[in-house]
């Protein structure tokens, strides 16, 4: 009696028997592997910078140019440089988009119908809890106004053209921090515990806070590069991460976040002409200086260094989880099973 014949897989050709294909440590079933994919993006990114300190280093400069210098700079120059540094950011993440196979958008900046309203929602927020802490600080007598720089039309036209400038930095830091970064890192992390704890249920919660933690403290060392920046600045800054990471985390975007902080940025800098981590922007509409306990006024930093910003910063977080959207989508790339671990293990074939 004729034995049945028994079909070959490739798989058993390729390695000799049942075992299974070896792993490729750089690359898996869904392409480039999320560690490399991250140090590829930050090769990308922190190349200009690299190159930035190299010129300095070559020609005798002894640091990068400080707050100090940075408040001269015109309006329109600023708008030109962050939008700049934005598009470049973005260039790098569509790089990236295209390696994985998906859109450049989708890190962030999705295109979802309502994102001009949460983008504006965000401003108005922004525009609102900048003034509240700017009439708390005055109330308490621990700001005083000393008068009005710009004439009217002077104040419309430069305050468009600061507005401008710092979309664009809330489109520059946003996407920088909270983009690829962010979802990167997320999967790095999360694959890291999904390696630990095959049957875990908070793969990707683990992850994207833990990543969310790691950037936003990574965002304060950044401002505390600034002169003139404070501890309760520095906290400011970190909280001000997680707060708007929380915003990624509920809808998936950053359209809030972007409007929230550009609006901030623009009613402290222009608007009520307050310091900045330390830095005073010129053609700013309002005059104004700190009186009292730095720790109260915010002092040389400026109001993001005051005890008074973690409570309404608290307030914002407050609104924020009572009116955000839960419509968020998933920050793993792929649906990490176990051949998208961090650092696999390359199995030699067994002949």
């Amino acid at each position: 009696m004729t034995e049945p014949s028994q079909t070959t897989s490739p798989s058993e050709l390729s390695t000799g028997g049942g075992e299974p294909p070896p792993k490729n440590l750089f690359v898996g079933p869904h392409g480039l592997r999320p560690f490399w994919s991250l140090l590829l993006y930050l090769a990308i990114v922190l190349t200009p910078v690299m190159l930035f300190a190299v010129a300095n280093h070559l020609s005798g400069e002894k640091a990068l140019p400080g707050a100090k210098a940075a408040q001269y700079i015109s309006p329109l120059t600023m708008a030109i440089t962050e939008w700049l540094q934005f598009g470049f950011v973005f260039f790098a993440t569509w790089i990236m988009s295209r390696i994985e196979d998906r859109s450049a958008f989708d890190y962030g900046l999705a295109r979802t119908p309502r994102r001009l309203y949460w983008l504006l929602i965000g401003a108005l927020l922004g525009l609102i809890f900048q003034s509240l802490l700017i009439v708390i600080l005055w109330s308490t007598h621990h700001l005083v106004f000393a008068g009005v720089l710009l004439r009217p039309l002077s104040a419309v036209g430069y305050g468009f053209v600061w507005a401008i400038g710092f979309l664009g930095v809330g489109f520059f830091e946003e996407f920088l921090f909270r983009g690829y970064l962010q979802f990167g890192l997320t999967n790095c992390l999360a694959g890291l515990v999904r390696h630990v704890s095959p049957t875990s249920r908070h793969v990707e919660a683990i992850g994207f806070w833990s990543a969310a933690v790691l950037i936003s403290f990574g965002f304060g060392f950044v401002h505390g590069l600034n002169p003139g920046e404070s501890p309760i600045g520095l906290l400011c800054a970190g909280s001000a991460g997680l707060m708007f990471a929380f915003s990624l985390w509920r809808t998936g975007s950053l359209w809030w976040a972007i409007g929230l902080h550009a609006a901030w940025d623009w009613a402290q800098s222009f608007l009520f002409g307050v310091a900045d981590s330390g830095g005073i922007s010129t053609h700013r509409l309002l005059s104004t200086h700190p009186a009292g306990p730095a720790w109260l006024s915010g002092g040389a930093t400026g109001p993001e260094g005051s005890i008074f910003v973690l409570l309404v910063m608290l307030c914002i977080v407050l609104i924020a989880a009572f009116t955000l959207p839960r419509t968020r989508t998933s920050f793993l790339a792929h649906s990490m099973d176990e051949e998208t671990h961090l650092m696999p293990e390359v199995n030699s074939a067994e002949g």
